[in-house]
């Protein structure tokens, strides 16, 4: 299955990188600049790219991201800290990205001729991102299926869209993924916050893994806190 990945350079999508390139036909990542604050994560899927010598495409579309106001992951507004259960943590949400990135993503599929275009979006991200859910993974295919019909035959490919985020660790430990060369923080600064709720899931997940955590953390022990009063659910 000749596959493009969309990569953010993030655990999830790196691991997803070399899982396709050791099981599929990995034929090459796609990444996004949205206006994203912690836009370094772009350099860490150029590096799996290499790494995995594939090629990397970096799509600009900052410019539908400044419009897609009232996110603090794109706008003037702060990253919220603790467990993604957190009701604050829906100030993460960039409206539609996943639609828009998958809607770009199947169309340079189409183009190149590829089987499938795969998303790491897992059962984590259920609690706060709709466009992670198992009903917008199907909807999305089914979509697709009607816009391509008759010119390209293309899968969407979510491996982890029931699983957590520990089984992803497990997974990419499995397929000898290079954990600290990656990157989750959304404040974007020197190095992960330690505290903000993609910091605190990362964390989280190598302990339920029981995969050592290699991420040089500002603060590495918040998590404990952080994720002893919360539990995120999941929205089938």
């Amino acid at each position: 299955m000749k596959t493009i990945v969309i990569c953010s350079g993030g655990l999830d999508s790196v691991s997803l990188a070399h899982k396709v390139a050791a099981e599929h036909e990995l034929i090459g990542l796609l990444s996004f600049d949205y206006g994203q604050r912690h836009r370094k994560e772009l350099d860490f899927a150029a590096a799996c790219a290499k790494r995995l010598g594939v090629p990397h495409q970096v799509i600009d579309i900052s410019a539908i991201g400044a419009h897609l106001t009232g996110s603090a992951l794109t706008d003037d507004v702060d990253v919220p800290d603790g467990h993604y259960a957190e009701e604050t943590m829906k100030a993460t949400v960039v409206p539609n990205r996943n639609a828009i990135m998958l809607s770009i993503g199947f169309g340079l599929a189409a183009a190149q001729k590829a089987d499938a275009v795969a998303v790491a979006v897992h059962g984590g991200d259920h609690f706060i991102y709709p466009d992670c859910r198992p009903g917008f993974i199907d909807a999305f295919q089914a979509m697709q299926n009607h816009a391509l019909d008759g010119y390209a035959d293309i899968t969407l490919y979510a491996p982890y869209v029931t699983i957590s985020k520990a089984d992803i660790v497990t997974d990419g430990a499995s397929h000898q993924t290079p954990f600290e060369a990656t990157w989750s923080c959304y404040k974007g600064g020197a190095r992960h916050c330690g505290r903000c709720g993609t910091c605190v899931e990362r964390r989280e997940a190598f302990h339920l893994a029981g995969v050592a955590d290699p991420t040089n953390y500002e603060d590495p022990d918040f998590w404990v806190a952080a994720t002893s009063a919360f539990a995120a659910g999941e929205v089938k």
